[in-house]
């Protein structure tokens, strides 16, 4: 037996090439070029720290906080309820505002309870020309990040842009409070009666 008498014949049906199968072909033939040139010539698109690239909500990222954003109560609610704002305007791409959110987490943490904590992202703010004093639009001045401290009677007691350390805005949350000074109490404690007449006597 030969081996030719072992080969079975093959029957390929032709397709017939069309146009159509032509231009579908090399339509596919484009979109997988493009594709993996998008993907090899594209770098990663790591965030961090020292940039000003999106990666997200920077106070739980960089300042450890998730709940600030969305903030809990609006400023005209806290105005209302003769409570302390601490509004912070702030971008989620700038470099400035992810290293100044984890001052604000900080804060939070002694003065979150007394004090209402308000991150404004700019971006939500409504391009009107005027503003009234219980919308977060009136404070700000354009730049990030900025503080402002409002306190229980509605009067700003800290207006800042850029970084601001965190013992400048304790120490203004104290005069708020009338807490000891920091170098007499590390803890927040509230002035004795009698601390307060003296003060007043001597001056």
């Amino acid at each position: 037996m030969s081996l030719h008498s072992l080969r079975f014949p093959l029957n390929i049906p032709a397709i017939p090439c069309t146009q159509k199968h032509i231009a579908a072909l090399g339509l596919l033939s484009l979109v997988a070029i493009f594709s993996s040139m998008l993907l090899l010539g594209t770098p990663p698109a790591l965030a961090g720290l020292d940039d000003d690239r999106f990666d997200g909500n920077i106070f739980a990222l960089y300042g450890g906080n998730g709940s600030l954003v969305p903030p809990r109560i609006t400023l005209a609610e806290s105005l209302k309820k003769d409570k302390p704002a601490l509004l912070v305007f702030y971008v989620e791409d700038s470099s400035d505002c992810k290293r100044f959110s984890s001052v604000v987490s900080q804060l939070q943490q002694p003065y979150g309870r007394a004090a209402s904590f308000i991150p404004i992202n700019i971006d939500s703010l409504l391009p009107e020309s005027s503003y009234k004093p219980k919308e977060p639009g009136y404070y700000y001045q354009g730049l990030v990040p900025q503080t402002v401290l409002i306190n229980q009677e509605g009067k700003v007691v800290l207006n800042e842009v850029g970084q601001v350390s965190y013992e400048q805005i304790d120490d203004v949350f104290r005069e708020v409070f009338d807490l000891l000074p920091r170098s007499e109490s590390v803890e927040l404690k509230r002035r004795a009666f009698n601390e307060i007449n003296t003060e007043l006597r001597s001056d």
